[in-house]
Order: C-alpha cells, then structure tokens, then sequence
C-alpha cells in the first residue's frame, strides 16, 4: 500500500491527507488513510508546539480536524463490528 505521508520535514500538507481521509470511498482504504492524516497532525502539532504555540487558528484547525479523523474512526469500527454480527443488532 503507498503511504501518501511524505518522509521529510514537511508536515504543512496536513489539510490535503484530511481531505483524502475524510473523502475516500474505499472503506478497505480509509483506515489507511486516517493513520495516515494522523501521523502528519502529530508531527505538525509538534512543529507548532516547538514554535512557541505557532499560528493559534491552525492549531484550532488540527484540533477539529483530529475530532472528526475521530468520529470516522468510530463510524468505520461500528460498521465493522455490525457486519460481523449483523443478527445481534436486530431491533426489538
């Protein structure tokens, strides 16, 4: 599988690995491409952190970024587990 996370310094292409996440319709693909937005959001909190707090508002942007990489998560593990046992979600 081809990682889209680039291995130098540059972690500012957080935003187009979110986007690629967030819109990817392949569910065998999107886990992939969560640990992949996550490990630049990791990398380019760090950078601002070691910047002295860097620019307050992407800050806010990784933060909610990371929120909804979150929620999709958890929406891809739900899915999961409703396909391996779709008898025991059966409404009363």
């Amino acid at each position: 599988m081809t990682s889209l996370v680039s291995s130098g310094p540059e972690t500012t292409n957080w935003r187009e690995l979110y986007r690629a996440a967030i819109l990817e319709l392949d569910p065998s693909k999107l886990p992939q491409r969560i640990r992949e937005a996550e490990m630049v959001f990791i990398a380019r909190a760090r950078e601002l952190f070691q910047d002295g707090g860097g620019n307050g508002e992407e800050t806010e942007d990784l933060d909610n970024a990371m929120y909804v990489l979150n929620a999709l998560r958890n929406t891809v593990k739900h899915n999961r587990a409703v396909a391996r046992s779709p008898n025991e979600m059966k409404v009363a």
